[in-house]
């Protein structure tokens, strides 16, 4: 499986080199994120709740770092295992400056095996897109609100030396909720997939279930 794109932030590139790699960050803006933590230096471990057509469960990955170019450029490499299956991948990804925003390209291939593979390469695809749109859409809220507040003279920072983004306070930021983000994948993956003139019917339907099934997770932690 192929994944590429682009998108472009709206903040310097200094703050969104920062960002993207601050495991708190990370973890909070990723869907189905439960916690990112550093294991060494460029290593870090996490789990990813995932739920694609009927194969939900958890994976426990690993992400390395390597040829950092600060704070232009970085590859990684993900090694992800759990009950839905196995996930490899490898990719790069490139900041450019374009005057007080920031380009970005990725691009990566990744192996897919296990349950998870046998949703289909459709439906695969366009959960992954929606999951990495999602992303960026969260972690350009975030680098816009830590740009205001340092543009308020609010937080004196250096963004090259500070060791992590979280350690400069973000007035009035609150990071999407899991239950946010789980809700727009569904919302993008059934409008990929239907055909045009379904369209609105199966993106309410798969809104729906998805309503449905955030609240039968909510009320059982509530039990």
């Amino acid at each position: 499986m192929q994944i590429s794109g682009e998108y472009v932030f709206d903040a310097p590139r200094d703050r969104v080199w920062l960002a993207v790699r601050d495991p708190d960050v990370l973890g909070t803006i990723l869907p189905g994120g439960q916690g990112i933590e550093e294991i060494g230096e460029n290593q870090y471990a996490g789990k990813l709740q995932i739920k694609i057509g009927p194969v939900q469960g958890v994976f426990d990955g690993k992400i390395a770092l390597s040829n950092l170019v600060a704070p232009q450029s970085y590859d990684v490499v993900v090694d992800g295992k759990g009950a839905p299956g196995f996930v490899n991948a490898s990719g790069s990804l490139l900041l450019t400056e374009q005057g007080d925003k920031t380009h970005m390209v990725y691009e990566g291939t990744a192996q897919v095996g296990g349950r998870v593979a046998a949703v289909g390469q459709r439906l695969l695809d366009a959960s992954a897109k929606s999951m990495v749109r999602q992303s960026l859409d969260a972690l350009n809220v975030y680098v816009q609100a830590q740009q205001t507040v340092a543009s308020d003279g609010s937080a004196e920072t250096d963004p090259i030396s500070e060791p992590a983004a979280r350690r400069v306070e973000i007035p009035g930021y609150t990071p999407p909720s899991q239950a946010e983000l789980a809700f727009n994948v569904a919302k993008d993956v059934a409008a990929d997939l239907a055909p045009d003139p379904y369209n609105p019917w199966l993106t309410l339907t798969a809104v729906a279930l998805a309503a449905l099934f955030l609240g039968i997770l909510i009320g059982k932690r509530k039990e």
